[in-house]
C-alpha cells in the first residue's frame, strides 16, 4: 500500500514531552558551554538562530549554515573554537537526556513492520546534527536499522512545518508523495504532508496541537495503533 513510511522522532517513536525534552536540552548545552557565554545569554541567542533555521527556505543552504551563520553573528563567538565543543556535547553530554526518554518496547516491532513495506525515513525536525539524533534513535532500540534517510540538519535544507521540507525528502527518496505515510504526533508540524499528497497517521500519545485547531488525518490512534496498522498492511 505504501512505498515509503516517514516517522516523527520525538513524540512519536520516542517517548517524551518535546517541551520538557527542550527545556532539559538547553539546561545541560548552556551549562557545558558556560566556560564561553553566559547561560542564558547563550540560550537566547541559540533560540533566535534556531528560529532563524526553522524559518528560512533558502534551497542553497543547509540547514546547518542558516544556524551556524546566525548563531556566530549573535554571539561573536569563533566557529573554530565552538564548534568542536558542540561536537563534545552531542557525544560526551547529550545522552545524559536519555533520563527523560524511557523507551517503548513496541519501537523496534513498528520499524520492522515499515521496513517490510518499503522506504523508511526518519523524518525528525532537522535542527539536530546526525550525532544527536542517532543517540535517540539508540535509546530506543532502533539505532543499527538501515534507514534509507534520516533528516538531520547537515543535509536538509527545510525544516517541519514547511512543505517544502517533505518535498525535499521525496526527492532524496525517489517515492511519489502519493505512495508515502507520514507517522507522526505534531498537527502542524506532521499533518502538512498531506498537502503535497501524503497519507498521514496522527500519534496521540503525546500529541501536539498547540493552536487547538480543527484538523484532518487519515489514520489516528497510539503508537500501539500504529503497530496494528502496519502489521494489517501486510
Amino acid at each position: 500500500m505504501f512505498k515509503a513510511i516517514l516517522f516523527d522522532l520525538d513524540g512519536t517513536l520516542l517517548p517524551v514531552d518535546t517541551d520538557e525534552f527542550l527545556q532539559e536540552y538547553l539546561k545541560l548545552l548552556s551549562m557545558f558551554t558556560a566556560p564561553y557565554m553566559e547561560p542564558d545569554t547563550f540560550v537566547r541567542h541559540l533560540l533566535e538562530a534556531t528560529f532563524c533555521m526553522i524559518g528560512d527556505k533558502d534551497p542553497g543552504k543547509t540547514n546547518e549554515q542558516v544556524f551556524m551563520e546566525k548563531f556566530f553573528a549573535l554571539t561573536g563567538l569563533l566557529p573554530e573554537v565552538m564548534k568542536p565543543v558542540f561536537d563534545r556535547f552531542y557525544v560526551t553530554e547529550f545522552c545524559r537526556l536519555r533520563e527523560i526518554c524511557p523507551a517503548n518496547p513496541l519501537v523496534p516491532k513498528i520499524v520492522e513492520a515499515a521496513k517490510r513495506q518499503g522506504k523508511v525515513v526518519i523524518a525528525t525536525n532537522p535542527v539536530f546534527p546526525l550525532q544527536a539524533i542517532r543517540e535517540r534513535l539508540r535509546w530506543i532500540g532502533i539505532a543499527d536499522v538501515a534507514f534509507d534517510l534520516i533528516t538531520s540538519y547537515e543535509i536538509m535544507h527545510f525544516c517541519k512545518p514547511h512543505i517544502e521540507y517533505y518535498r525535499e525528502i521525496v526527492e532524496l527518496i525517489g517515492v511519489d508523495p502519493a505512495d508515502c505515510l507520514m507517522v507522526g504526533n505534531d498537527v502542524d508540524e506532521d499533518l502538512i504532508a498531506r498537502e503535497l499528497g501524503m497519507k498521514s497517521f496522527l500519534v496521540e500519545d503525546y500529541l501536539i496541537n498547540r493552536t487547538g485547531r480543527d484538523f484532518i488525518t487519515d489514520y489516528r490512534g497510539t503508537l500501539a495503533d500504529c503497530l496494528a496498522f502496519l502489521v494489517h498492511l501486510e
